[in-house]
């Protein structure tokens, strides 16, 4: 070794072993949170030595470069929080600029491992203005979005302009406690608007999983994060080319089928991830925002070892109703579905979309819009199924036949109307009812016309109009289903379709 070797290799060094994290003994350190996440051995890392010649910035403060995960080569982004709170400076940006132009160019999925206190302000002209600034970073994610997969991992904040990082990605999943995004500070809120706040509830990790939307899920520690982003992989092709890798077909966690699994009563709560158990393979249901807008239910499963995405209404929830946040969720997820070429199973029980001044002036109808659109445009293979009842522009939303299902299926007892029995007749026959002045007379009347009503949404009467395609006993619908998306497996694009992103929710 000769002495002008020497520098190098001591840079070398004090890269890889980075600053201290004592201060922050409930994280794991960068270089260990790579390790989890890659298969052993894989980790090439790229600009280990960004500005090396700078005291206190191992590696600028971003880790990149490319490993294995299960196999499959990914790129990867990962932040140190032990040096400058992981902010980004001029070689910070490049670094990650660099790797994603990789994974447009090799259509490499990629993964960030996101804990950044935003741009550091000491070197703003390098981060923030130029060509090569942070907007190149976030035009570089819209270029990937919907080609390759993106998976967030937020292990600490994301801040400021960094906030659409985690925004831009398909799944993003923040460890409770620690993870944050926010465009400014509590402080600078305060100043701005006078509003006092705390961190946790202007972005954590709840608040963002829950209210906003903007997360998938929480998490209680690192490890637990990375490892959910390592499965979720699986259930994803390598880039929008492919399709997902099938795996070994396993039986349901759940072989019965209760009477009352779903009750008769049109209106009786039960819990749709209880059919779900029924359908999928064991332990193959990774669900997507299982923490906001409930009453729908989104997320990915596998049947028979193939992957299908799954959008289920959640009649324990508002009575599975549709609402703004709800359509929101299912046009995002049905969108991902269709990018990635990943069947889509409708699980219906909708009373239709939520009705009201309230939901009216926040924009059902243009959010509503948003989920019809994602469904009609998608490409992918459908198939629905009516559980119990699908009525109003909710039975549209999930799936009608119209928008070319590959099959439109009904468990015995379903019923299909613009409207249910009661509302119907309410609706037609208002002024009738308020002018009869007996009670029973008016009773009488109303029975009679909800029997009317109910006649023409009855199954046989709808199924005979072919509005459905087969009446499936609830023990046989796993087969059917398998039969029907096993049929499916020739589907092909239209020559002339390009990859679409995944909006933001």
């Amino acid at each position: 070794m000769t002495d002008s070797q020497i520098p190098v290799l001591e840079a070398i060094d004090a890269a890889r072993a980075g600053n201290s994290p004592e201060r922050w003994p409930e994280k794991i350190p960068v270089r260990d949170r790579v390790a989890l996440l890659l298969d052993p051995g894989s980790w090439v890392e790229d600009g280990l030595l960004a500005n090396s010649a700078s005291e206190g910035l191992p590696a600028d403060g971003v880790l990149t470069g490319v490993g294995t995960v299960h196999g499959r080569t990914v790129a990867v982004i990962a932040h140190d929080f032990a040096v400058k709170a992981g902010s980004w400076g001029e070689l910070t940006v490049e670094k990650q600029i660099r790797i994603l132009e990789r994974a447009d160019r090799d259509l490499l999925p990629v993964f960030y491992l996101v804990d950044s206190a935003g741009g550091r302000l000491t070197d703003q002209f390098g981060f923030f203005h130029g060509s090569r600034g942070a907007s190149r970073i976030f035009q570089l994610q819209v270029a990937l979005s919907g080609r390759v997969p993106q998976i967030c991992c937020l292990h600490g904040p994301s801040a400021a302009g960094g906030a659409y990082m985690p925004a831009f990605t398909d799944w993003v999943g923040m460890v409770n406690g620690n993870a944050s995004m926010y465009l400014a500070s509590p402080r600078v809120a305060e100043m701005v608007t006078g509003e006092k706040t705390t961190l946790e509830e202007m972005g954590g990790a709840m608040m963002h999983a829950s209210i906003s939307g903007c997360g998938d899920e929480v998490f209680d520690s690192d490890w637990e994060a990375i490892a959910a982003a390592r499965h979720l992989l699986s259930y994803l092709p390598d880039d929008w080319r492919t399709r997902p890798a099938e795996v070994e077909a396993r039986q349901p966690a759940r072989l019965d089928w209760p009477a009352n699994l779903i009750p008769e009563e049109q209106n009786g709560g039960y819990d749709v991830r209880d059919v779900i158990d029924r359908l999928a393979d064991a332990d193959s249901f990774f669900e997507i925002k299982a923490r906001w807008a409930t009453e729908i239910v989104v997320g990915f499963a596998r049947l028979d070892g193939s992957v299908v995405g799954v959008v289920a209404n959640q009649p324990s929830v508002r009575s599975g109703a549709i609402f703004v946040d709800s359509a929101d969720k299912a046009a995002r997820f049905i969108s991902m579905c269709d990018a990635y070429n990943i069947p889509l199973l409708f699980l219906q029980d909708v009373p239709g979309f939520m009705v009201g001044v309230a939901i009216e002036r926040q924009g059902i109808i243009r959010h509503g819009a948003k989920m019809v659109t994602a469904m009609a445009s998608a490409e992918v293979p459908k198939v629905a199924v009516v559980l119990r009842k699908a009525y109003a522009a909710g039975f549209y939303a999930m799936c009608a036949p119209g928008f070319e299902p590959r099959a439109t299926l009904a468990l015995p007892g379903a019923t299909i109307a613009p409207m249910s029995p009661e509302a119907s007749t309410n609706a037609i026959y208002a002024r009738k009812i308020e002018a009869i002045e007996d009670d029973n007379e008016r009773e009488q009347f109303v029975a009679e016309k909800v029997a009317e009503q109910s006649a023409d949404a009855d199954l046989l009467n709808v199924a005979s109009r072919l509005i459905v395609d087969a009446v499936v006993e609830p023990g046989d619908l796993r087969t059917e289903l398998v039969r029907r998306f096993h049929a499916a497996q020739g589907w092909s694009r239209s020559a002339n379709r390009r990859h679409h992103v995944i909006s933001p929710v």
